[in-house]
């Protein structure tokens, strides 16, 4: 199949907060999204990521929880137990969302990283709803992606060591939305970095 008869494909950086390290003992609290653009052919043409957003806190489906892991969010699990939204009805209108706003297009989940984030989502779309917008594996690792590019080994990429001008000039909140939007100009600089600046060759002598 040509490249140019591909689906584009949306681009919606994701971030939740949970209390703890695995869905099912443990919850997802809240869920932030933002459309962080559009990838085809052609490259990636980047969105506001104000634009397009998505935001919900969730009742916690177990007692269970880590205090280190709920101290992140600062999110208060009594309250979300008596005003969180329940997930069924959560994660319905998440996929719902996800689907208005990719229309005409596959969407995929963005992340950084994407693998704590895409494993809590997934399971909460299949537990509550039956199905994934994302299907199985519309899913982006923005630190494999800078990894890739830079040419260094996964383990060694954090933030901390990126070049400045690809990093979002927002704080990183743990607040769900705001960290999805901060994720959404991440992803943007990335698609558009061509990568370090190769070193000359030494001259020879």
């Amino acid at each position: 199949m040509s490249a140019r008869r591909v689906r584009p494909s949306r681009c919606i950086s994701v971030d939740i907060e949970a209390d703890g390290p695995i869905p099912g003992p443990y919850s997802m609290l809240s869920i932030g999204a933002a459309v962080a653009g559009t990838q085809d052919a052609d490259g990636f043409t980047p969105a506001d990521p104000e634009q397009l957003t998505f935001y919900r806190e969730l009742r916690p489906i177990s007692d269970a929880y880590l205090p280190e892991a709920l101290a992140v969010s600062g999110l208060d699990r009594d309250r979300l137990g008596v005003e969180g939204a329940e997930p069924a009805v959560a994660l319905a209108e998440f996929s719902a969302w996800v689907r208005e706003v990719s229309a005409g297009a596959q969407p995929v989940m963005c992340g950084y990283p994407a693998s704590y984030d895409w494993t809590f989502l997934y399971w909460y779309l299949i537990r509550f709803t039956g199905e994934s917008p994302f299907g199985h594996s519309g899913c982006l690792d923005m630190k494999t992606l800078y990894a890739t590019k830079a040419g260094l080994p996964l383990r060694a990429v954090a933030k901390g060591s990126m070049p400045g001008h690809l990093l979002s000039r927002r704080r990183h909140t743990h607040h769900a939305l705001d960290d999805a939007v901060e994720q959404a100009e991440l992803l943007a600089n990335l698609m558009a970095w061509p990568g370090p600046v190769p070193r000359p060759a030494p001259s020879g002598g």
